[in-house]
């Protein structure tokens, strides 16, 4: 049997602060509970990119003041069934990073319920999965190698 895979967008919102990084991290309600960044489904005949920024604006309302993409993409098996992703057995996703113009977020409180500006060292420590630390490595390190 084929699986269906859902494609969509992982999107690490960072602020330059002191001129040093502090990432966005959001903690999630709908789903599953933990702490992740922004992420969402690519609608049909949308790209990828505006994807990106239309997720960001949906999940925080912040704006951005760029936009970039990274080569990193996965995919990952759902860990339950969702009733709003029928015959739908997980995602791909690709990468973006995202500089924010502010730092103060609004997010759709369907999704979560707070979030927090971590710097690097406190942010990989508590998103919850493997592929989110993993993201917002690259992206770290891509910020660290534009000095």
């Amino acid at each position: 049997m084929i699986k269906k895979f859902r494609k969509a967008v992982f999107v690490v919102i960072y602020y330059i602060e002191d001129s040093k990084p502090v990432y966005l991290i959001l903690k999630r309600k709908l789903h599953w509970r933990g702490w992740e960044f922004v992420k969402g489904g690519v609608d049909l005949l949308e790209s990828k990119k505006n994807a990106a920024i239309r997720e960001v604006k949906e999940e925080t309302g912040l704006n951005i003041l760029k936009i970039q993409k990274h080569s990193k993409q996965g995919k990952y098996l759902y860990k339950k069934k969702f009733l709003d992703r029928t015959g739908i057995a997980g995602q791909t996703y690709s990468l973006y990073s995202a500089e924010a113009k502010e730092k103060k977020a609004v997010v759709d409180k369907r999704e979560h319920s707070e979030y927090k500006w971590l710097d690097f060292n406190k942010a990989i420590k508590i998103l919850t999965y493997s592929n989110q630390r993993k993201c917002l490595k690259i992206v770290h390190l891509s910020l660290q190698n534009q000095k």
